[in-house]
């Protein structure tokens, strides 16, 4: 009877050791998109913008890589990423966006106020798409080939460090 008054100290023993274990473990801070090398899935978004046509599945296969934004008028990230996604749309990066559960005026009120820096943008109502490809928030950036194939994930807002990085990925994508 005398190991059962050891048995709490061990258990707690054990587990300290476990959490120290993996705190001493190095940090892994890419995460392993499930959709790379998959194609889009088929969707046809309506215009989310009064300016704008919407999007389709069909608008990524033209031969041309294209990023794909996702967003939404509210994401306060968003208007940080703003400025950056304007540097890109200025190096010839066609950029098309997909507002999450968003209302044309808010869109089209945002847009004036931060710029525009998109070819089209579509209307996820219920973020249906943004679940298909594997998005977790906003903003979220992908690079889709011209052929329509997921080859690059980007989470979080573009920074100006990001964009040297997507430029030279969609380089490699369009050759």
């Amino acid at each position: 009877m005398r190991w059962t008054l050891w048995v709490p100290l061990l258990l707690f023993a054990f587990f300290v050791g476990l959490a120290g274990y993996q705190l001493s473990q190095p940090k892994d801070e890419f995460i392993h998109s499930t959709m790379i090398g998959k194609p889009l899935p088929e969707f046809e978004l309506k215009p989310a913008s009064s300016a704008l046509p919407g999007v389709s599945t069909a608008d990524f296969r033209d031969g041309k890589p294209k990023l794909l934004n996702i967003w939404a008028s509210w994401c306060l990230p968003c208007i940080a990423e703003a400025p950056h996604l304007e540097a890109l749309r200025e190096a010839g990066v066609e950029i098309v966006g997909v507002a999450i559960r968003d209302k044309q005026e808010d869109v089209d009120r945002f847009l004036e106020a931060h710029g525009n820096p998109y070819s089209r943008i579509g209307a996820d109502d219920i973020s249906a798409i943004q679940l298909e490809i594997g998005s977790s928030g906003v903003p979220e950036t992908f690079l889709i080939d011209g052929q329509g194939i997921i080859r690059h994930q980007h989470i979080g807002d573009v920074r100006a460090e990001n964009v040297p990085e997507l430029i030279e990925k969609l380089r490699e994508a369009g050759q």
